[in-house]
């Protein structure tokens, strides 16, 4: 099948519900020599899952299991079960193929992860998305496409420490009484900012400018971002203490041109052909080298 132009930029394939490049979930968390892990009296531990011959005993799931976390156990023991199918199938078809010593590692690359990245280039097509493949989802999802939001933002900052409970009510009850009184007399903001505000901003009358989502703390940004324009009604809370806010103008996000969004909409929709065509890949191998006991494993997980 496809190969790989040496010159051309590669999306890493991940296994679906996984962040992790294929190659890395293939090799990651390998398991002691024995490959039965822990016993118990004796006993090795037992096994419900085959990958063709090769067993993956229920030790081996329970130690993968630490790197899929879930809502319920029995999701968390198929994530792992999946993954530990996924590995052998890759491992079985390098085998298979004599593909294991016919690439060289590239960089921090174990031999593993060289014949798998060596595997899915051979196995799966390089299918980039054309001009009017682009063209098509930007028209069809222009809403998604435009510059951030920016709010021009002025603040009084009543400082108090985390863990200052009764700092925190002073400046909780400050800030109200600030508010109060610019509800009255709003051109006072400035001067208040002189003289209450513990920021640095208060030298140019609380002014923190124009701003843009994640440029401030996470628990401030959150907030400001959901008021309208005017007075905050309420004082905002953060981490530095309390916050007196007025939002002078807010700026909605202009629509973004196809030229400046079509590089992330060609990677976008070329990772989503090859992710079906890695999935499919996979259901061939699973036809090839035969699983047996995932099913069981994924209906307990309700999948």
């Amino acid at each position: 099948m496809g190969g790989t132009d040496p010159g051309m930029r590669r999306i890493p394939l991940t296994v679906i519900g996984s962040a992790k490049p294929m190659t890395q979930e293939a090799r990651e968390h390998e398991h002691d020599a024995a490959g039965e892990g822990p016993r118990s009296f004796g006993q090795a531990a037992p096994c419900y899952l085959f990958v063709a011959d090769t067993p993956i005993s229920e030790a081996q799931i329970a130690q993968e299991m630490q790197h899929h976390r879930a809502i319920t156990p029995e999701r968390s023991r198929a994530d792992a079960a999946r993954a530990l199918v996924v590995r052998e199938l890759l491992r079985l078809e390098v085998l298979r193929l004599g593909l294991a010593d016919a690439v060289r590692p590239l960089g921090q690359e174990t031999p593993e992860e060289a014949s798998i990245r060596l595997l899915l280039e051979r196995e799966t097509e390089d299918r980039l998305p054309s001009e009017d493949d682009c063209r098509r989802y930007y028209a069809q999802n222009r809403e998604r496409f435009r510059a951030p939001d920016r709010i021009s933002v002025r603040h009084i900052l009543l400082a108090a420490a985390t863990d200052d409970v009764a700092g925190r009510i002073r400046a909780r009850a400050e800030g109200e009484r600030l508010i109060g009184e610019l509800k009255h007399n709003p051109v006072l903001f400035a001067d208040f900012a002189m003289r209450h505000s513990d920021c640095p901003s208060k030298e140019q009358g609380g002014a923190l400018g124009w701003l843009q989502r994640g440029q401030t703390t996470p628990e401030f940004d959150r907030q400001i971002f959901r008021l309208r324009e005017g007075l905050a009604a309420f004082p905002v809370e953060s981490r530095w203490g309390y916050h007196v806010v007025a939002i002078d103008e807010i700026q909605a996000g202009e629509a973004l041109e196809f030229e400046q969004v079509r590089v992330r909409i060609s990677d976008y929709l070329e990772l989503q052909v090859r992710q079906r065509e890695l999935q499919h890949y996979l259901h061939e191998l699973k036809q090839r080298h035969e699983v047996r006991g995932l099913d069981e494993i994924e209906a307990l997980a309700g999948a």
